[in-house]
């Protein structure tokens, strides 16, 4: 899958939407995704509340696409909310950094966070394709959560592992964000702004674990904490 995708009933202003369409269109413009490709669905928070750490989370994010694009045969799909009821996502791509440019245009926005309409858009792409990992970054969670509780087993069944990275230290969202990982036999992990490689690590172990799966990890604990954490993590949500 190649086209863009709008998940937005109400849509944004007019300037905005036009300089990003542009570069959702871009995503056509990469080779073709195959259905033996490794996806990896990349959904971000971009309220307002994320403002003061956006370029921050920019930069190592981008850093997860460079590692993805090294470690070959993954393809990434980006999904992001802001604002009034804006979710969007992009084409899959197998040159992730294609969407480093998209992210730093994108500005933050505020909004009630929209974490359901994410997982329930992930659970379709899964029908459709084989989605292996949702990567989610955020700061909160202002939704019911036994309605996210619910979609998350729905992925579970799906076989699309979770996982959740937090930032800051809001109680419901950590309590959230640990339910919905560990739904999906997926993994949690909290960072803040004070440890940027924390986050750049955690989101390099996410994509090897996309495309080599826990083996993959496996061998990357043996030099990153990150690695060892989250596959801690998830072997204790597998017993």
């Amino acid at each position: 899958m190649t086209d863009k995708k709008d998940l937005t009933p109400s849509p944004p202003a007019a300037t905005s939407r036009a300089m990003i369409d542009s570069f959702l269109d871009q995503t056509k413009r990469v080779p073709a995704v195959t259905e033996t490709t490794a996806r990896l669905v990349f959904a971000l928070d971009a309220t307002m509340s994320r403002q003061p750490t956006w370029d921050l989370a920019c930069r190592v994010q981008s850093e997860m696409f460079d590692a993805a694009a090294g470690i070959g045969g993954l393809a990434v799909q980006l999904v992001y909310f802001r604002g009034f009821n804006e979710c969007r996502s992009s084409g899959w791509v197998v040159q992730p950094r294609a969407l480093t440019d998209l992210m730093t245009r994108i500005e933050c926005r505020g909004g009630q966070t929209q974490i359901g309409r994410v997982l329930r858009h992930v659970a379709g792409e899964a029908r459709r394709s084989s989605v292996r990992v949702m990567v989610f970054v955020g700061d909160a969670m202002e939704e019911p959560v036994d309605q996210l509780c619910a979609v998350a087993g729905e992925l579970g069944l799906l076989g699309v592992k979770v996982f959740m990275f937090h930032e800051g230290h809001d109680p419901a969202a950590g309590q959230a964000f640990q339910e919905i990982a560990r739904l999906t036999g997926g993994a949690y992990a909290r960072f803040d702004a004070s440890a940027p490689n924390a986050l750049r690590d955690l989101l390099q172990v996410a994509a090897t674990y996309a495309a080599h799966g826990v083996d993959g990890i496996t061998r990357l604990a043996g030099r990153s904490s990150a690695a060892r954490g989250l596959l801690t993590s998830m072997k204790g949500r597998s017993r």
